[in-house]
């Protein structure tokens, strides 16, 4: 009997011929490891969740700016709708206190994870960096809005500074949008190998033997031979191969293996699912 076993972007055994304990062993270790991915991809979905949240925040200042830059907008607003404006403001205020105290929590788990790479630290810094750029932007609009109701003739002066420090702020704001793209696309960054059982081999991907556990990706395994991709845009591989199977523990019913004139032709059906498990994907063929 043959039981194929996962180990998430480390190590994949395909036991054959095992004794009870070693099996209950290998069950085991492989618990811990789909534990330790859970772990990962959840703290992963709540940075993405985190960053649209943000993203949301940066449209909401914005229209706040766009009636605060107009000076005769301003003098038009009734008291009411200046009470609301100060509402809206102290809820974003709110929701941005809210939201740091989310990334502080997010960092602890993160930095306590095996998946904290320079980029998620990176990707954490510039948030913080946002967060506190979106605070001190909220601040300053409190102030205009407050003058204005005091002294409209002072706000006609001032508005020519906000601009300034808007123009200032909106250039950092698209630093900080880029590279919180950068950061996602990160996030989604796949890879894939296809090679002969003796190809895989030389690049250290995998390691057989006689009577002889498989095992996969190695610590020493050539990173080259692997293609980069994206996640998702990634649907369908060509093996260029009369047979061809994958090797990884990709969930099978994200998948189907199709031949099309004789080539097998990898099709992922599901890309949240069959990436679920592991960034990499390995594809023996004959």
């Amino acid at each position: 009997m043959k039981k194929i076993l996962s180990i998430a972007a480390a190590a994949l055994m395909v036991l054959s011929g095992c004794n009870g304990d070693k099996l209950k062993q290998a069950e085991s270790l492989n618990g811990e490891l789909n534990d330790s991915l859970h772990v990962a991809l959840a703290n992963q979905d709540s940075l993405l969740v985190l960053l649209n949240d943000i993203t949301d925040g940066m449209n909401q200042i914005k229209d706040m700016e766009k009636i605060l830059s107009n000076t005769s907008d301003l003098n038009a607003e009734s008291a009411s709708r200046k009470a609301q404006l100060r509402n809206d403001m102290s809820a974003i205020q709110k929701a941005l206190q809210e939201r740091r105290e989310r990334l502080a929590q997010l960092e602890e788990k993160l930095k306590k994870s095996q998946s904290y790479s320079g980029t998620l630290q990176r990707t954490v810094e510039n948030l913080k960096a946002e967060i506190a750029n979106q605070e001190a932007t909220i601040s300053t609009l409190r102030n205009d809005l407050a003058a204005a109701k005091i002294q409209v003739a002072d706000l006609t002066t001032r508005v020519d500074s906000l601009n300034t420090t808007v123009a200032a702020v909106t250039e950092e704001r698209t630093l900080a949008q880029e590279q919180a793209i950068a950061a996602e696309n990160e996030l989604n960054t796949c890879f894939y190998a296809i090679g002969t059982k003796k190809e895989l081999k030389e690049a250290k991907i995998i390691e057989t033997g006689f009577l002889r556990k498989t095992k996969l990706m190695q610590a020493d395994f050539q990173q080259s031979y692997f293609t980069t991709a994206d996640k998702r845009t990634l649907t369908t591989i060509n093996t260029h191969a009369k047979k061809a199977k994958v090797l990884t523990n990709m969930p099978q019913d994200s998948y189907v293996i199709e031949d099309v004139d004789g080539i097998k032709i990898i099709r992922v059906t599901n890309a949240r699912e069959f990436w679920s498990r592991s960034n990499y994907l390995v594809i023996q063929v004959d």
